[in-house]
């Protein structure tokens, strides 16, 4: 399983240093849709400057204008981006083909996206799923029961990734259960006293 940590809600100046720090300490470094709000997709390249040795997701959460969005996050420096399971099936075929063509990643991410949907968008075969909990909910994440549920409804989707306040002792079972590909941790890692030291932690729990 493959660790990802999400920057999200700092300044531009602060996710560089951030990234630089943790360059090489885990396997994808987030840079999250506050970021891309906040200073657009050049800010991008300045992350992927200082991002050496770690692949980089840009959480676009892309809706609309597929391709376009697509190739621009490519363009500037993204090796994994993300579109919601809730766009058009022709959105979501147009950032997959441009995945394909640029020999990239799409993630899909199905916040809040229902059964139907998802069973209307299983042929992107090589596109990772994401099981997303709101961060504005107030219930937890059950996450292995959360995998489990998703892998027995979907066992044809090979890609799973899963996100919303995953902790040490989550990480932990879902490596255990052996279903997900990769576990996106943001504030626990971000907000921590020594964020380079918690990454090393988590690596530690999903590779045992």
């Amino acid at each position: 399983m493959k660790l990802q940590t999400a920057i999200d809600r700092v300044s531009l100046e602060d996710a560089v240093a951030m990234a630089k720090a943790l360059n090489g300490k885990m396997d994808i470094l987030e840079m999250g849709t506050s970021l891309i709000k906040d200073y657009g997709n050049l800010a991008i390249e300045q992350i992927r400057q200082v991002l050496t040795e770690t692949e980089l997701l840009v959480d676009l959460k892309t809706i609309d204008e597929g391709a376009y969005e697509f190739r621009q996050g490519y363009l500037h420096g993204g090796d994994i981006l993300t579109v919601m399971g809730a766009a058009s099936y022709d959105t979501l075929k147009a950032c997959y083909e441009v995945s394909q063509e640029k020999g990239k990643t799409m993630m899909i991410d199905l916040l809040e996206v229902d059964e139907n949907k998802i069973e209307q968008i299983l042929d992107f075969d090589e596109a990772i799923f994401c099981l997303h909990h709101s961060i504005d909910r107030k219930d937890t994440l059950d996450a292995t029961g959360s995998v489990a549920a998703f892998h027995q409804r979907f066992p044809q989707v090979k890609r799973i990734a899963i996100a919303g306040g995953i902790d040490l002792q989550q990480a932990k079972e879902l490596a255990a259960q052996g279903l997900t590909e990769i576990v996106i941790v943001g504030s626990k890692i971000t907000k921590s006293s020594e964020p380079a030291k918690t990454v090393e932690m988590f690596m530690e729990a999903i590779h045992q």
